[in-house]
């Protein structure tokens, strides 16, 4: 019986040869969160440093993570994150009083349309062309599932509504996003860790970027989200209602799902003591932290990589 190579030695050899032409498929999968995709912004910024970006045939991310696999695809990985410790750009991305004006408490537009294609660009180009494939994850309002938007992927338009739409938070963020006619809400809502929708493509190695630790537990719905949030769902998106009242149980699957690849699947969280990070958190020296954490926590999951 030949021996399945670790998920390190698969990255160690394509690393140190530039090919991925060795009959296994590499993916990441990156989880969200809000500001807590901080984490995982430390984490591919310490993939891009560690010369990591070729090593994976498709990138999955719901949210955050989405917005982060895009980073890593478009090269701009290291420069990019400089936008979590920018006071300006935070206070203007994540201002919950505009909620009590009607305004959205996430102004996701900004972020993707001014800051991402304009204050801190990213090279869309080199994510459309990228051999390695990109697969947002949005949550579709009408059905609660999880969808793939990579099939309405064709050009930069629809790249930055398909970010928009994966990134999408129900009121916080208004509205669907509309997406080749179909509405769409945070993909969190339907899988905050795109684990399930990567191993749907069958790889033979897998890597997970968290942005909880592994003791840290999802906090419970609080109140004023379950009855503002819930009704807004209910009414207008009850599909993604059903998916949403789901979220309780969601870590309970999710974790145990890459053991099924043995040694060729890692979950990388950041590492015990790591602060919680809220997923509205605009604090940039506790971002600032938690992004270095994230950094560190990858460079020493692969140090022998880089050896």
């Amino acid at each position: 019986m030949t021996k399945i190579p670790t998920l390190a030695e698969v990255i160690r050899a394509r690393r140190a040869t530039g090919s991925r032409a060795d009959g296994h498929r590499l993916v990441l999968a990156i989880e969200g969160g809000g500001s807590r995709g901080v984490y995982s912004s430390g984490m591919v910024k310490g993939l891009e440093e560690l010369g990591l970006a070729g090593v994976f045939d498709a990138v999955y991310g719901t949210s955050a993570g989405a917005v982060n696999g895009a980073w890593l695809l478009c090269g701009r990985a290291i420069p990019g994150m400089r936008s979590w410790t920018d006071r300006t750009i935070m206070n203007r991305v994540i201002d919950p009083r505009r909620l009590f004006r009607g305004g959205a408490a996430f102004d996701v537009h900004y972020l993707v349309h001014r800051v991402y294609d304009g204050l801190e660009p990213m090279d869309f180009p080199a994510i459309l062309n990228n051999s390695t494939t990109f697969h947002p994850i949005a949550t579709d309002a009408r059905t609660g599932n999880a969808i793939d938007l990579r099939p309405h992927i064709v050009d930069k338009p629809s790249l930055l509504l398909a970010l928009r739409a994966s990134a999408n938070l129900p009121i916080l963020a208004g509205g669907p996003v509309i997406l080749d006619g179909v509405p769409y809400f945070d993909g969190g809502i339907a899988e905050p860790v795109p684990i399930r929708t990567a191993l749907r493509s069958n790889p033979t190695h897998l890597l997970v970027l968290r942005t909880r630790r592994a003791d840290e537990l999802r906090p419970p719905t609080s109140r004023s989200h379950r009855v503002i949030g819930g009704n807004y769902l209910r009414l207008r998106a009850p599909g993604a209602y059903r998916a949403w009242l789901a979220r309780e149980a969601q870590r309970e699957t999710e974790d145990p799902l890459p053991t099924e690849l043995g040694g060729a699947a890692v979950q990388l969280y950041p590492p015990a003591g790591a602060p919680e990070v809220g997923s509205s958190a605009r604090d940039t020296d506790l971002l600032a932290a938690a992004l270095e954490i994230g950094r560190r926590a990858v460079h020493t999951a692969f140090a022998s990589v880089d050896a």
